[in-house]
């Protein structure tokens, strides 16, 4: 059987741009703080009127641009987010609508930042059984509109953006080669957005407690992050028959430059092989591997027959990973 590969990529950041020295007026912190926690620097804010779905189609049109196709050459699109447009219909609603499309399946994944590895896994079974030929996947939130920003611990980690892939059936060895997703509820309050659901739906009350956003304990997160991220990287290298040496480069989640350095390390993966932006667009969950791959290519850090590894982690927990070539 085939393999299947991304084709085209596209990704959209907001232009507005919090740094740092901007949340050291806004919150008790300070850049030296985030900076050396985490490894951000600064992040995107999506403005007042940008919904996610809006990220999601500047991101899509660029891809649809770079690979000289329609929007009717699609058989569908998985949306991978946690901040929706609404709780229904569809944020994938909206992008069809968007792009002038009707007829095709179309859909959300919520898996948090591992949304946009189990969309390329679902893409890649879908037309691995036949039902559809080309996909776009898009990976995309607008954390900062369900974020407490007089909580210092929480906010300042996150972003906004999209990123988009459209994937195909290979015509040669070129596509994904192996890949591993899992999760374990059992973890889920550790990071959490406790209203907005049937279980505690919007009252003035959960609205005044800031239910609505982000709340994490961040130490525990972590360390089941880099456990979970570790073993995932590792696995899907071992599934493929390599070794870390043999990855030419590796794109994870830009959660936290720590985690993402353990799970280097484990993986054997050298250091001058790993893609780091989380400096520029902090953590935008399912976004930051697709706007971290459009960014690698127009860098051009990724050619013909390199082998790249996905890796991410999220609440759920959720966890996956991807290896191709491309």
């Amino acid at each position: 059987m085939k393999r299947v590969k991304i084709v085209s990529t596209g990704s959209y950041l907001p232009e507005k741009v919090l740094t740092n020295h901007d949340l050291e007026k806004m919150v008790d912190t300070s850049d030296e703080w985030i900076t050396t926690r985490t490894g951000i620097k600064e992040r995107h804010i999506a403005a007042e009127n940008e919904a996610t779905s809006d990220l999601i189609l500047k991101a899509a049109k660029k891809a649809l641009e770079k690979a000289n196709l329609k929007p009717e050459d699609l058989d569908g699109i998985i949306v991978a987010t946690i901040t929706p447009d609404n709780t229904y219909p569809s944020t994938a609603c909206w992008v069809q609508k968007g792009l002038g499309l009707d007829n095709i399946p179309v859909f959300d994944i919520a898996a948090a930042c591992t949304g946009f590895i189990y969309g390329l896994i679902m893409a890649e079974s879908l037309i691995k059984s036949g039902l559809m030929k080309r996909v776009l996947v898009a990976g995309a939130d607008t954390l900062s509109k369900f974020t407490n920003w007089e909580d210092r611990s929480t906010c300042v980690l996150f972003g906004d953006g999209a990123g988009v892939a459209i994937v195909e059936e290979s015509d040669d060895e070129s596509g994904i080669i192996s890949r591993c997703w899992g999760a374990n509820g059992n973890l889920g309050d550790l990071l959490i957005q406790p209203a907005g659901g049937s279980k505690m739906p919007p009252t003035k009350e959960t609205v005044e407690k800031k239910l609505h956003t982000v709340h994490m304990e961040g130490n525990k997160v972590f360390r089941w992050a880099v456990r979970y991220m570790s073993e995932a990287a590792l696995k899907v290298i071992k599934l493929a028959g390599m070794k870390g040496e043999d990855v030419d480069l590796f794109i994870p989640h830009q959660a936290n430059i720590r985690i993402i350095e353990q799970a280097r390390k484990y993986a054997n993966i050298p250091p001058e092989k790993t893609y780091i932006v989380i400096d520029k667009i902090a953590n935008i969950s399912a976004a930051t591997i697709p706007i971290a791959l459009d960014m690698a290519i127009d860098e051009g850090r990724v050619k013909k027959g390199d082998i790249l590894v996905f890796d991410a982690f999220g609440g759920g927990f959720t966890w996956g990973a991807i290896l191709l070539k491309w």
